[in-house]
């Protein structure tokens, strides 16, 4: 059995959206949280990984929500290591709440490298025992590359900001979970640019909230780059539609990430899916892949 953690989040106020629940973003910041704690559970805090001038950067990220969670819920984020190859490891992750509902799952690729040159390093074996008591027998299937979408050939938008001090993290990068933040905000762009800003889906009593979302981190966003944030939809049915993200960095058209999300209409009085409306489905019709 691998070594399992458990690290409990109480939601704040401020960690909610407009919806009142618990944003999309900050799940992946309780889980990376968790993994920090489950590391130093394990002999490796983050004053180890300092003096030994060695560090794990996150690859690649994917998410399933369940369910919302809401204000002064207590969310427990229960991680374990799948599995490790030579300088990656996939660490998985499954939250509930205290009555033991499961509300999201997901997983991290990381990548073990040095923190001078970022260049990857092999695991030590002794952190591979660590984390791996029974040891690895085999290190899984290899994973499946992010998947690729469709041609971005029509309805793409792109939206374009500059990255703030209070987007990166102690590791000098934007932190994982404000590009997931970039590419929602993003969409919410593009809806206003079709005349379906937030203010007016939430006055006809509907909203769109996230299923899944899968990010694959290509290369770090710093301060002050500029970002050009293209996105656009596929695969609408009747209450769904996935939307592609890329960011790259206007300075040298730099690929920095790119995204996937599932998104699902909902009837905001009872949280239930419905059909996408006929006014908002002509709204953009055409610009789906």
């Amino acid at each position: 059995m691998p070594l399992t953690h458990i690290r409990h989040f109480r939601v704040r106020f401020y960690e909610c959206d407009p919806y009142g629940h618990l944003n999309h973003a900050t799940y992946l910041r309780f889980m990376q949280e968790a993994a920090f704690t489950a590391s130093a559970e394990a002999g490796y805090d983050l004053v180890w990984y300092e003096e030994v001038g060695q560090q794990w950067l996150i690859r690649e990220t994917e998410i399933t929500y369940r369910q919302p969670v809401t204000n002064g819920q207590t969310v427990a984020v229960r991680t374990w290591v799948e599995d490790f190859r030579r300088v990656r490891s996939r660490r998985r992750y499954e939250m509930s709440l205290d009555g033991g509902e499961v509300v999201a799952e997901g997983a991290t690729e990381w990548v073990y490298v040095d923190s001078t040159t970022f260049q990857p390093v092999a695991v030590p074996a002794a952190m591979i025992a660590a984390f791996l008591p029974e040891g690895q027998a085999n290190p899984g299937e290899r994973r499946p590359p992010f998947p690729e979408p469709p041609p971005a050939t029509i309805g793409v938008f792109t939206a374009r900001r500059q990255v703030q001090w209070r987007d990166l993290d102690p590791a000098g990068h934007v932190n994982n979970a404000n590009y997931v933040a970039y590419m929602e905000d993003a969409g919410i762009d593009v809806l206003a640019a079709h005349d379906w800003p937030m203010e007016r889906m939430t006055a006809a009593g509907f909203g769109l909230v996230a299923r899944e979302f899968r990010v694959e981190y290509v290369r770090p966003a710093l301060l002050h780059d500029e970002l050009a944030i293209a996105t656009w939809i596929s695969d609408a049915r009747r209450a769904t539609a996935v939307r592609h993200y890329t960011i790259h960095r206007t300075a040298d058209d730099a690929l920095l990430a790119r995204g996937r999300g599932l998104w699902v209409w909902v009837d905001l009085a009872t949280g239930r899916p419905i059909r996408i409306p006929e006014a908002f489905r002509e709204a953009f019709a055409g610009l789906a892949v």
